[in-house]
Parts: structure tokens; sequence; C-alpha cells
């Protein structure tokens, strides 16, 4: 470990750290451009220029590693010139578009240009522009602001794994640009908006329309994905005007998905913003007022046996609502609940046998990776994100088993079905030789009748390849939505003797279900098996699948706009804050159940978030640990039974519209129409 001076303070550091991040160490600032720590190190800025005592010129401290009795200077006579010089020759073809560039007030060229910046400039040639290519329906482009610093191409091709733009010739023509006219087709393009240090690369949804010092910055949770993304909602008044992601190593470092960028246009397109009832002699659904809307419910509900009622969770809910509904359906005797709207069927009663394990981060540690029944680029993004970095740094050996897609890294495909689990691929001795070996499995794995069957057979194959031990636990389950994980730690399953998703739905086509409660559940398979004489009540945020069939619609919350715990794929417990108010006359979810349990005479035990979360707490004691991952005991799940030969098919197949939030999103209906290759808006109107 070298020990080396920089500005007279001694410090000694790990071999091989760079001058830069040493100085950071101490707190001294280095200004920078192309360096990132995420991404490879160029040195092609030479905004970080150092004086190293000895050296006849400046270097370039993200570049040059600290040795044995370095003396460093960052803030020398020498550094000060060379900074100067540096930053001048940055603004000799930058043009002056600071009042209308949307990177204004959060640039990190304005802000070194008035910390480190020359007082004028000596050029006055023609400045030079370059012509702006089209990188798809989410990045805007204005490269003649461009400094080529690369990090947009670094980031391409070693975190998002595309190959879409890189640097083209040389000297006063080099230009960062897309080949043959491509699209950037990525589900992390939108972290280009990010890395980018100028207003070269901006976020095409928003431009033009909010300045960063309008915005009210609210610290939230993602639920697009059970992948829960720390993000920042900024908002103006009572409008989402974007959302950025927050630094968390743990989840989602600092990169964010497409999806949970961009989406956030559809929080305002065919918003329920007030109850509605089905009128019975025109069958055409009209507004009512809060009381007579509960009222109804609370007589559906109150007035037929518990037998012919039953529950069901939408994958976007946050874990006190689906607690009130449980506490309030089991006060009425309700046994027919759950949370597996998707159509899987697994085991539920084993923690281990439905979370991911090894943790989001901890897949950094695998060298030998088996994906199951999944496409994690496009079921969890930043998931596949880290396989790759993992395969980057080790190579770590990939197998799948399943459909075949492209990943952004290589891997050995096996088979498609389950019957591959039985083989004697050589895969398997890898797997099984591998120090930390990992089994992710995706939920179109248990997306058939015999997912159970499956469950078990892939608890049999773990313990025989040896993922499990003392201190590893190789075993993972790729969940798809925000609130399955904390649906199923709080059992909203079906109770003793009660039904699961299709076994309501079953009971629904044959007129054996009298009343549905939806909360949130916008799956289509859901709505189109519904029998018609089952009496629906619909309770959620927009008008979409659910709110057609719905006798009744109680307007709640979307994630914006509501405090709630949302759990992801690891067990870990979030936070989500509320950003702005709901549209209208909508309210909380958890509210609307308290209010409807008043009129069905069971009222609920709880009068405001804080006694219901002490509640949660109480019973479920994993919910007080905010954001830390509670392990699970490792313990055998799943049903034995019979297992067909039919081939896994993944559980998404169009990552850009999943839930109702993006179904109605202009944005991503561009972006399906760009990278899935047609049109669904245009499929649906057909």
């Amino acid at each position: 470990m070298p020990k080396l001076k920089i500005n007279n303070t001694e410090i000694e550091v790990p071999a091989g750290t760079s001058i830069l991040q040493a100085a950071e160490l101490l707190g001294y600032e280095v200004p920078r451009f192309c360096y990132h720590d995420k991404l490879s190190v160029p040195a092609n800025c030479r905004m970080c220029l150092v004086e190293v005592k000895g050296a006849p010129k400046p270097v370039a401290s993200c570049a040059m590693a600290c040795g044995e009795n370095m003396e460093v200077l960052t803030e020398s006579a020498m550094v000060t010139k060379a900074r100067h010089g540096v930053m001048e020759m940055m603004l000799i073809n930058h043009p002056l578009d600071c009042p209308i560039c949307d990177q204004g007030g959060e640039c990190d060229l304005q802000d070194q240009a008035f910390g480190y910046g020359f007082d004028r400039s000596r050029y006055t040639e023609d400045k030079r522009a370059k012509s702006d290519p089209d990188m798809g329906p989410l990045i805007k482009t204005v490269m003649t602001r461009c400094i080529q610093c690369t990090r947009c191409v670094r980031f391409s091709e070693e975190i998002a794994g595309v190959s879409d733009i890189g640097m083209m010739n040389r000297g006063e023509d080099a230009e960062i640009t897309t080949f043959v006219e491509k699209a950037i087709n990525s589900e992390l393009s939108g972290n280009l908006v990010d890395v980018c240090p100028v207003g070269a690369l901006t976020n095409k949804p928003y431009a033009f329309t909010a300045r960063p010092w309008e915005l009210r910055k609210t610290e939230s949770i993602d639920v697009h994905d059970a992948v829960g993304t720390n993000i920042r909602i900024d908002a103006r008044g009572n409008e989402v005007m974007r959302v950025l992601p927050r630094l968390n190593e743990d989840v989602n470092e600092e990169w964010m998905a497409d999806k949970s960028r961009y989406a956030i246009d559809g929080l305002k397109r065919a918003r329920l913003d007030r109850p509605y009832i089905r009128d019975e002699a025109s069958d055409e659904l009209r507004e009512a007022s809060w009381d007579e809307a509960l009222s109804l419910v609370a007589k559906k509900l109150t007035g037929v046996s518990a037998d012919r009622v039953a529950a069901m969770v939408g994958s976007l809910c946050d874990t006190e609502s689906m607690l009130a509904l449980k506490d309030l359906m089991l006060s009425l005797g309700v046994r027919n609940i759950d949370c597996r709207t998707d159509g899987t069927l697994f085991d539920p009663t084993q923690r281990c046998g439905y979370v991911m394990n090894t943790t989001i981060a901890g897949l950094e540690q695998a060298d030998a990776i088996l994906l199951v029944g999944t496409n994690p680029r496009w079921e969890a993004p930043l998931v596949n994100a880290r396989i790759r970095k993992n395969w980057l740094a080790k190579r770590v050996k990939v197998g799948l088993i399943g459909e075949q897609k492209d990943l952004t890294y290589p891997y050995t495909h096996i088979g498609s079905g389950p019957e591959s689990l039985a083989s004697d691929h050589s895969f398997f001795e890898i797997l099984k030789s591998a120090k930390n070996p990992v089994i992710i499995v995706g939920q179109g794995t248990f997306l058939r009748p015999d997912g159970e069957a499956i469950h078990a057979a892939l608890y049999e194959f773990a313990t025989k390849m040896g993922v499990v031990r003392d201190d590893w636990n190789g075993f993972n389950v790729l969940q798809t939505a925000a609130s399955r994980v904390g649906a199923l730690d709080i059992g909203f399953v079906p109770q003793a003797h009660g039904l699961n998703a299709y076994g309501i739905l079953t009971a629904s086509q044959n007129d054996q279900m009298d009343v549905l409660y939806l909360l949130g559940v916008d799956e289509f398979n859901v709505e189109a098996s519904l029998g018609n004489k089952t009496f629906v009540i619909y309770q959620g945020h927009h008008g979409d699948q659910g709110a057609v069939r719905a006798d009744v619609i109680l307007p709640g919350a979307a994630y914006t706009e509501k405090d709630g715990l949302y759990v992801n794929t690891e067990g870990r417990v979030q936070m989500a804050k509320k950003a702005v108010s709901a549209p209208g006359e909508a309210r909380e979810d958890w509210r609307i159940l308290r209010a409807l349990s008043e009129k069905t005479g069971r009222v609920l035990s709880y009068d405001n978030l804080h006694q219901l979360r002490a509640r949660l707490v109480k019973d479920y004691p994993q919910f007080g640990k905010i954001g830390a991952v509670v392990p699970a005991n490792w313990k055998s799940f799943g049903v034995k039974g019979d297992v067909r030969k039919h081939m896994f098919h993944g559980a998404v197949d169009n990552y850009y519209m999943t839930n109702a939030i993006s179904r109605l999103s202009p944005t991503m209906a561009k972006c399906t129409q760009v990278f899935v290759g047609h049109d669904e808006l245009a499929e649906a109107a057909e």
C-alpha cells in the first residue's frame, strides 16, 4: 500500500488507487468530465490535471496510480493555468445555449467553468457545428454541445451492453453518433442523460418543460418492476415532471430502467378521480358519492355467503393497503384471497422459495449463474446489468433454460423446458463445482398449471447442485411485481380451504362467485376470465382493464401520491414517499378500506398510517427493518407432482407496457412502436 502526500497531507491507499480517488478520500475536489467511477478510465478530457513533483508537466489524476512517496499538488499555479487552458479549449466550440438548454442549472460544464475556468477566450474562428443523430423517442441530441468525453459510449458498451453509439472520425471531424441511424435499443438508455456532463444528451419527453430550481424533490421508490429502484420524484405544483435515480449501491447503484424514468406521463392519463357505480338499467357507469359507493360495496360484501366472496391485489399496491384489505376480508370470513393475479403458481409458505436470497449486489460474487424461465433484461434490467457487470469483471459462466434472447452477455443454452433440469448437461458440472453458484428463477417458470411441482423440482435441483450452504444461498426467484413479495410476506394468499387466483376465476365463470374485490388488479387475464354474474369492485387509480369490467369503482392513489412500504424481489423493505396529491376525490387505498370497514360494521383497529404500520410490524417484524434484507431460512418448498414437458415462456412480452401506468403512457407507446416492432395501441383499437 503506497504512502504519498497530497497538498502536504499524508495518506496510505491500496495499490492501484488513482490520484483522483486518493484526493477525494482526503476531501480535495478535483474537477473532471470524462471520469466516472462506474466506467472505464479514458483520460481524454484532461480537466483533472494535477502537479506531481518531479514530473515535467501536469498529469491526468484519473489515470495515474498513486506511487510510494509521491507528492501531489491539486491547487498549484501550474494546475490552475492548466485548468484554465483545458476549459478554454472545452468552450471553443460550445454554443451559448445555457438559457435554452435543459441541462441549465445542473450542468457540470457550467459549474466547472465557473469554478475553474478562464475569464476570456482567445478563439476568434467560426465555431464547429454537428448534425444531431436520432437516438429514438427517449434521448434528445444537440451534438454541437458535445465535448467528446465518451461517457455515453462507455456506458452503452460496458453497462447497457449495446454498441449503438460510438466515436467516429478524427480531429475536428470527431463526433459521437449512432451507427446507420439506429435508435438506442436498450432498457437502460435513459442513463445516458445522467452520465452526460453537458447538454448534448437530454430527456426528450421532458424537453422545455421545467427548470431544476422550480421543482420540489421527493425521495421515493419505483414500482414498475420488483427491483425497488431508489428514485427522486421532481414535481411542480401537483404534477410529476420527471423521475431520477438515487444512489443505492445495494439495489440500483446509480442507474435506473427506462420504464421507471419515462412512463410517468401515464400518470396524467385516464385517471380515476371520483367513485362510479354501474347503472343496472343502462349498464353504464355513472358518477356517485363516496357514501353511496361505499354503502353499496358494504351491502354486497355482507349480503352473501363469505364462501362466494373473493379479493385479489395487483402489482403496484403498497403493503399497508394489502394488509388493510386482508384484515377486512378475514373479518368478513372471506378465505378466497390471492396476490398472484398474473397466473403464477408456486408454494408461498416458505420465504426462501420466493425471494432473491443472494441479493442483487450479491450477484457480483457469483462464479456460475443458471437462468431458468427468465429474461432478466426485460423483467429486471438492473438485475441484468449486475449479471453483465460480473461477466465483464470475471467472465462468469452463464447458462439458460428457457427462451433464447439477447441478454447482452454470452450464455450456454441448456434447453427450453423443465426436463432440462434432469439432463446431463456439461454446464451443471460447472455449476456444481462453482464456489458461489447462483440459480435465478423467473416468473415464466410458474406461469403454468404444474408450477408448484416445478417449484418442488427446483428445490431438489438446487440441493443437488449444492447452491445453498451455511454462508451462501444461491437460490433466487426473480419477481416482476413490486407488490408481490410484500403480499406474500403478510400472507395475502388463500387461507384454509380458500381458492387461489385460478380457483377464483373458475368459480366466477361457473357463477359460483358473487362478489370480487380487485385492489389495483389490471391484468387482462383476470378481467377476461370473469363471469357475467360476478359483482366486481375495482379500487385503483387508472381507467384500465379493471375499471372497464367493474360494477363499482373506488378511486385510489398512484405510487407518487401516497406514503407506502414496498418489498423488493430480494426481500428488502423500502419506504415510498408522497410527492403530489391524488386527483379529484381519489384517496389513499388504506383510507378507503378503513372507511369501508365502518360501513360493513367490522371496523379496522387503526385510524392512521402510523397505527397501521405498528400493526404491520407487530405481526411481521421484518417490516420494521427499513432498507435491510432479512435472510430467509432454507427449508423445503413446492408440491411434488408431475411436471409437463412444455417449454418455459417469459413473463414479459413487451417491456414497455406491463401495468396500468405504462400502458397509458404515450412515451411507452412510442417505444413499443420503435423497439418492439408493432403498435400495441393500434392493435387494441382494431
